[in-house]
């Protein structure tokens, strides 16, 4: 039986103590403030910004804000992207200075809105001009920072190892390594025996993610990669509470704050919903929750009829989206169990 157990103990990003290994991926229009506090409260060990791009926060761009502001957590780590050496170090002095502790370089963003900037993952492809980014970064802050990125660019390129030792030698205290190339985007399955490789080439934490959903997933990612921690993205998607499960699991735990039933599942939702009209304001709140309610219909409300689903995601009343919330769960036809089994 494959062991799940060192996820359950605390890990050190240089001078910052992580509670356990288990971590929310940082994820673009995702993990806000609202999102994040869910994870956290249910036991994640780490949960990180929505990536933020360095040069329209080093300009002063609305709405970066409300992207890097602390909130309220014991650990706060921003994820910044971009392309030139002056936004990423600039960018990373306000981060800090608005309280984090951890910033975290995207090396792997696959988007090609991302890549066709020369970002994110497409700096896999230009190693040198990458080194220059993250020398800029920890030359700039004295917090920790860290790189998030793929296995190379496609096939041919499977550079990682080689990022990994050179970040490692410019100061980096950890990456995480997503088992997949950028062409694959999200195709086929992730390599987890690939991270590996990483992970034999520094001596600094790595992080190992991509298709993890489960505390067996994780315990088999952790086995085939020897990684010191995991990280959970779209596992996440209406079900906030997937990393803290996995933790949960690893210390033999109950997964505290998952909602039990179907009236207990919308009061969470609705809460969440009301957290990010809070937030945004209603309009942009509005749009900005949809995705989340749809997560959750498709998760947990298997017999919302496309009718009921239309008119909760194009409905721009609050007080009507809400009402169509609780008719929908009350009339689940079984009770709902969103444990995580391990």
């Amino acid at each position: 039986m494959l062991d799940l157990t060192k996820l359950a103990s605390p890990l050190d990003v240089g001078r910052v103590r992580i509670r356990n290994r288990a971590f929310l991926a940082p994820m673009s229009g995702i993990t806000d403030e609202p999102f994040r506090q869910r994870a956290y409260a249910h036991g994640a060990g780490l949960v990180v910004s929505e990536m933020v791009a360095s040069g329209e926060l080093a300009r002063g761009r609305a709405g970066c804000g409300l992207r890097i502001r602390h909130s309220g957590l014991p650990v706060h780590m921003v994820q910044l992207a971009g392309r030139e050496a002056a936004h990423m170090a600039e960018g990373a002095r306000i981060a800090a200075g608005e309280g984090a502790d951890i910033i975290d370089i995207n090396m792997g963003c696959p988007a090609k809105k991302v890549t066709g900037g020369y970002a994110g993952s497409a700096l896999m492809r230009d190693l040198d001009h990458a080194l220059s980014l993250i020398e800029a970064v920890v030359g700039a802050v004295e917090v920790p920072v860290t790189v998030k990125m793929r296995l190379g660019w496609d096939e041919s390129a499977l550079n990682a190892p080689i990022l990994a030792r050179r970040a490692e030698q410019a100061g980096v205290q950890m990456v995480t390594v997503h088992g997949r190339t950028r062409c694959q985007f999200y195709q086929g399955k992730a390599d987890w025996r690939a991270i590996a490789r990483i992970k034999q080439a520094v001596s600094i934490p790595v992080v190992a993610n991509g298709d993890v959903g489960s505390p067996a997933e994780a315990a088999m990612i952790l086995d085939q990669s020897g990684a010191d921690a995991v990280m959970i993205g779209r596992a996440h998607y209406g079900a906030p509470w997937t990393a803290g499960s996995i933790a949960a699991a690893a210390a033999k735990e109950a997964t505290p704050g998952v909602p039990e039933g179907p009236q207990a599942l919308v009061d969470y939702v609705i809460a969440h919903y009301q957290d990010m009209l809070s937030l945004y304001g209603i309009e942009s709140g509005v749009r900005q929750a949809r995705k989340h309610l749809g997560w959750y219909l498709d998760r947990h409300a298997a017999g919302v009829v496309d009718e009921q689903r239309k008119a909760i995601l194009t409905c721009f009343e609050p007080v009507r989206v809400i009402a169509a919330l609780r008719e929908v769960f009350s009339s689940a036809a079984e009770p709902m169990n969103l444990r995580i089994a391990a």
